[in-house]
């Protein structure tokens, strides 16, 4: 079963349960945030927020509506997460800042550039997984050891997010796959993965893999002249 939704690319991943703040700037999408804010009371104001695979995505000038066809040309990767309208505050140029939070996957059917000003398209959704998953709470448990090492080397101070990781492992390999300092092709890929066990095993590689590389350059000597005098200029 598929369902008609406003469709926002992005250079980013957004995941259930994370929060998402945007600054709207551009005529098509307050239009969109006027459409959302402008739903009876109970309809679910959420729109879909994709990754961008390729491309970019731009209004032509003096036409505020669609993107411009060949320049602006944008190919969306096929998983996203509708992202839930919690906060509008209305600027004095008519933008508008939003908070938003992640609620559900879906996969996208069919995109449709002509029927509203910004995108829309058919989505499907994707399964979440319920019940328990002794596999899933095991790697989680490896996945929060790992995860602390790993802010170790990133942060100055871990302790603050390690003791704040959730128990939950679906919500635990959200947080994860959204904080760690991973691309967005990892992060999209974590996002497609259905079940939490597959997501929290390749967490697990991408974490291992990242920790790797960081002790690697904290283990690259720097010489002595460099620590000494002042920076070169560019």
């Amino acid at each position: 079963m598929t369902a008609r939704l406003p469709v926002f690319p992005l250079g980013t991943v957004l995941f259930p349960g994370l929060v998402l703040p945007l600054h709207i700037f551009e005529e098509r999408y307050r239009e969109l945030v006027r459409h959302l804010v402008g739903l009876p009371e109970g309809a679910p104001r959420e729109f879909g927020v994709v990754a961008i695979q390729a491309g970019w995505e731009v209004a032509p000038a003096g036409s505020p509506g669609r993107p411009t066809p060949g320049a602006g040309d944008v190919t969306l990767h096929e998983v996203g997460c509708t992202a839930e309208l919690r906060q509008v505050t209305e600027l004095a140029d008519g933008g508008f800042d939003i908070v938003t939070v992640g609620r559900r996957r879906f996969r996208i059917a069919d995109v449709d550039d002509r029927s509203a000003p910004y995108l829309t398209a058919d989505v499907e959704w994707l399964p979440e997984p319920a019940g328990t998953d002794e596999v899933a709470d095991l790697l989680a448990a490896r996945v929060i050891s790992v995860f602390r090492q790993y802010l170790g080397l990133i942060r100055p101070d871990p302790q603050e997010i390690s003791e704040q990781l959730p128990e939950d492992p679906t919500v635990l390999s959200h947080l994860v796959a959204a904080t760690a300092a991973l691309t967005v092709a990892d992060r999209q890929r974590l996002l497609a993965i259905d079940d939490t066990a597959g997501r929290l095993r390749a967490e697990l590689r991408l974490l291992n893999r990242e920790a790797a590389l960081l002790r690697q350059v904290r283990a690259v000597p720097v010489p002595l002249g460099e620590l000494a005098g002042p920076p070169a200029p560019n």
